[in-house]
């Protein structure tokens, strides 16, 4: 993960953790590396990662259990929610860029379909809630 400096690093692993759930990187009933684990992995104080594991639980993502850690969310809702968030972003990224270029709408819309048929679909996880 590339952390950015124009933002706070708690906010961007919210992000990155939403992400990781809404792909099912980290698919329903998954218990979630511990916080100590994330920290190493991605390079940041454990108590940015703790931060960002709260906003996770408070978006309603994660479900902490006191005695057994944190598990992804089984509520396919919230998780449609998230990976919609997400889309949409990336969505407004691409349309404030098309206008900026002075892009119509079916012209976008036609690079998009182009762009779709030529991405590869990605690689189904290999994870499973046991692991």
């Amino acid at each position: 993960m590339q952390l950015d400096d124009s933002r706070p690093i708690w906010a961007q692993l919210v992000d990155e953790f939403r992400r990781r759930i809404a792909s099912g990187e980290w698919p329903t009933g998954l218990k979630v590396p511990s916080v100590r684990e994330l920290a190493l992995e991605l390079g940041v104080n454990p108590n940015t990662v703790q931060k960002a594991l709260g906003e996770v639980d408070r978006l309603g993502l994660t479900l902490p259990e006191r005695t057994a850690g944190r598990f992804v969310t089984r509520d396919e809702g919230a998780i449609a929610l998230a990976r919609t968030a997400l889309a949409a972003a990336q969505a407004d990224a691409l349309v404030a860029t098309a206008r900026g270029l002075g892009m119509t709408l079916p012209e976008t819309a036609l690079l998009l379909e182009r762009r779709w048929g030529a991405m590869p679909a990605p690689a189904p996880t290999e994870r499973t809630p046991d692991e």
